[in-house]
């Protein structure tokens, strides 16, 4: 008498997927049709913000590549539109990033972390806190133009200078940095903190030397991201003072500044095409300056990732 071979054992994954192929064929018609309607129409609506970025690019460096060139960097605005030149506006928008990024990345990292880390116990006074820079994060960069006219050109005496610039800047990025740098501290594993109280160490030695280093490729990624929205700036500025014509460097924090976005708000203005390729030519220098410093700012963040790795 033979013995029937026992029926082939199958496996969880195709449990799984039979269970969803069932699941699938059980929603209405109606709803998957809408469903993929859906997916095409956003897919159709990202298609056409990208070609029209295509387009934009393309416009700007048909009017605009002419013009860039060693001169064109080093030498200042002038009245005769074939010699203007974009120097003074890109050493100005050196001194602005850099003292922002001074000013602003140790005070939104220091305040991420003692809001996710040293506050664990919530109660009104950091719910307040926290629901203010929520609040913050989405107001209008004008806005910010108007407090730092108010305070650091007015009342601080500062004037029209590149501190005061710089400063109004710190404080429209300042929210944004807080809030990426917060969601790159609650992404560290819990586990890692356990571990390092476990063998002894302090809160401090743990918070600076565990979850600062875990959490700082996405620090970076929020230090990116706010200094990329403070480069291509304009109206905060504009409020401070930042000149639309000017022809010296910023020697030290009480001068007078210009920044590229100024630089090609005031040429884009003017009646005469060659400012216009001018304009063209210096929205080509903020792009390439733009991606240089992303560019810095990702290698630093893939460096600080393998190292974490390693």
């Amino acid at each position: 008498m033979s013995i029937a071979p026992p029926p082939p054992r199958i496996s969880d994954k195709a449990v799984v997927m039979q269970a969803q192929v069932g699941k699938f064929s059980r929603i209405p018609l109606r709803r998957r049709v809408t469903d993929k309607a859906f997916s095409v129409l956003c897919m159709i609506a990202s298609l056409v913000g990208v070609a029209l970025l295509g387009l934009l690019l393309y416009r700007i460096g048909l009017d605009g590549y002419k013009r860039v060139s060693p001169a064109f960097l080093t030498t200042f605005d002038n009245w005769r539109p074939h010699l203007a030149g974009v120097k003074a506006a890109l050493v100005g928008s050196i001194w602005v990033m850099v003292l922002t990024a001074l000013f602003s990345v140790p005070i939104g990292v220091a305040a991420a972390v003692y809001l996710e880390e040293f506050n664990r116990r919530k109660n009104r006074y950091s719910e307040f806190i926290q629901l203010n820079i929520s609040n913050l994060a989405g107001v209008p960069s004008i806005v910010y133009g108007i407090l730092g006219l108010t305070i650091f050109v007015r009342w601080l005496a500062l004037g029209q200078s590149v501190l005061a610039g710089a400063l109004t800047m710190s404080l429209l990025i300042l929210p944004l940095l807080i809030t990426v740098t917060q969601e790159a501290l609650k992404a560290v594993p819990p586990s890692l903190r356990e571990g390092s109280f476990a063998l002894g160490a302090t809160e401090w030695q743990t918070i600076y030397r565990q979850v600062l280093p875990a959490a700082s490729p996405g620090i970076m990624t929020g230090i990116i991201l706010s200094m990329s929205r403070a480069i291509g700036e304009t109206a905060p500025l504009l409020l401070v003072g930042a000149a639309g014509f000017i022809t010296f460097v910023p020697q030290n924090l009480k001068d007078g500044f210009t920044v590229l976005p100024i630089q090609i708000y005031s040429w884009a203005n003017m009646p005469e095409p060659k400012y216009q390729e001018a304009a063209a030519a210096a929205i080509i220098v903020l792009l390439v300056s733009l991606l240089i410093l992303n560019m810095a700012a990702i290698l630093l963040r893939i460096r600080a990732s393998k190292k974490l790795r390693a």
